[in-house]
């Protein structure tokens, strides 16, 4: 048995499933045969014994008719009438009390069956014994003819029915074979049909895996069967997974690119310490305060790095209070950039102020819009934040009278350390990934972000988030 099953978890599932196929269509088979030979047999036994019963009564009705008036002796002139009553196939005697035979008739088997201890006084007995090493039926009953007493006995073989039988018998086993045969190419080629998106499955998987997702999936199944199902969540889960690699990639990229610089200003300044400062007191100072701006940016940048690589997905439970959360990002702009001039403008008498997102989230999306506002500006700062509301949605605009942005960069604001103004952004500690980080929350949040800008007069930003209508239903 273990044998077995080492045997058949070493065949491939094209072999199972033909194996398997095959099995149940010859069992099937099989099972239909064995019901079908049963009732063929029974069938015909029955006919055989209605042939048989048939005779018999034909003959006792033939000697009563001629009442106890016939001898032994009229019966062997006249058998004529006799062979007519009977088959050619039976075989009819009379015999006396002793079993000894005083008249045949058809001389088709030799052999005389006994005749049985108990018989009706009325009537016949039927057997299925074996003369002359056939089956037969053999009726036997009592005869009276005048001062005659013996036994009526009627033999018929079963060698046609016999012979009938195994050839049905040989053909079934013959057409069984064949159908086993049948089965087994059928079940082949079905199993190869239906196994053909597997198979390419499972070599695309092989090919990704080799070229480290540089190869595109190209598996495509159009059924909306199990295998389909199975190769569009392969799909899906390859594609995610590919997204995956290839974030952790361009994070590693970006990452010893944008470091790159700020280490090797501050190993500069390091190194001039090293050299001057101990002794001049302003290289000192001077190099300690740009090291120490350079380890902030840095700081700075990795955590905008990791939150562009973390991707987690959104709590839908949470909401923010728009009208709460951007009043606190306003207190800390306040701080951070006294001299701008940031106004709110809003409808006051609207009571669905929670949208769908995260109060964190929300107040870093308005943070770093308003960051850039106040950056990158010629003059000081003058910001407007307008907040309307529909049925489902939430909308933002931001305004600002900064330098705004030209056609050819607003198609590459949201990518990565792309920046307007690489100068200011690198005097005002810009990283180039706000604008990426503003719009992967939007989008995780599903929400929408539009700009639009002009050369030297400003930008606007708006966007639209879906308010939280849970809290309506609470």
């Amino acid at each position: 048995m273990t044998k077995l099953n080492t045997y058949w978890r070493s065949l491939t599932l094209r072999r199972k499933w033909a194996f398997t196929s095959a099995a149940v269509l010859f069992i099937s088979f099989a099972l239909v045969c064995c019901i079908l030979y049963v009732a063929i047999n029974s069938w015909l036994l029955n006919e055989e014994k209605s042939s048989v019963t048939r005779s018999m009564d034909d003959l006792t009705a033939f000697f009563e008719t001629r009442g106890s008036g016939l001898t032994i002796d009229e019966i062997q002139r006249n058998t004529g009438l006799m062979n007519s009553i009977i088959d050619k196939n039976q075989t009819v005697r009379i015999l006396n009390k002793d079993g000894i035979e005083i008249l045949r008739l058809n001389n088709t088997s030799e052999e005389i069956p006994a005749v049985p201890q108990t018989l009706p006084l009325k009537g016949y007995m039927m057997q299925q014994v074996k003369v002359d090493g056939e089956d037969s039926f053999v009726t036997t009953g009592h005869l009276r003819l005048g001062n005659f007493s013996g036994y009526l006995q009627l033999t018929h073989p079963l060698k046609a029915l016999t012979s009938l039988m195994k050839y049905i018998l040989t053909s079934m086993l013959l057409m069984g074979i064949i159908a086993l045969i049948a089965s087994w190419f059928i079940s082949s080629a079905l199993a190869t049909v239906l196994l053909k998106p597997l198979k390419r499955l499972s070599s695309d998987m092989k090919r990704v895996a080799d070229h480290r997702f540089e190869e595109p999936i190209q598996v495509t199944v159009e059924s909306n069967d199990e295998i389909g199902d199975l190769v569009r969540v392969y799909k899906q889960m390859m594609a995610e997974l590919e997204s995956a690699f290839l974030q952790q990639q361009r994070f590693i990229s970006d990452a010893s690119h944008e470091l790159r610089t700020p280490i090797q200003v501050l190993e500069g300044h390091l190194s001039m310490i090293q050299r001057w400062g101990k002794d001049e007191p302003d290289i000192l100072n001077e190099s300690l305060a740009t090291s120490i701006d350079e380890v902030r940016r840095m700081k700075q940048l990795i955590e905008e790095l990791l939150e562009l690589a973390r991707h987690e997905a959104k709590d839908q439970s949470q909401s923010a209070d728009v009208f709460v959360q951007t009043e606190i990002v306003l207190k800390e702009m306040k701080t951070i950039a006294p001299t701008a001039e940031i106004k709110l403008h809003y409808n006051e008498d609207f009571q669905k102020s929670h949208v769908a997102i995260s109060e964190n989230a929300y107040r870093q999306i308005l943070h770093n819009l308003l960051q850039n506002a106040v950056r990158y500006t010629s003059s000081i700062p003058s910001i407007n934040i307008y907040l309307t509301f529909d049925l489902n949605n939430c909308t933002i605009v931001i305004e600002d009278n900064g330098i705004g942005m030209s056609p050819e960069s607003l198609e590459h604001i949201f990518e990565r350390f792309y920046r307007v103004d690489k100068a200011r952004s690198r005097e005002h500690g810009g990283t180039g990934l706000g604008l990426s980080i503003v719009k992967m929350l939007i989008d995780k949040y599903a929400g929408e972000l539009t700009v639009s800008s002009i050369l030297n007069e400003g930008t606007t930003f708006t966007i639209r988030l879906p308010l939280y209508l849970a809290q309506e239903s609470s």
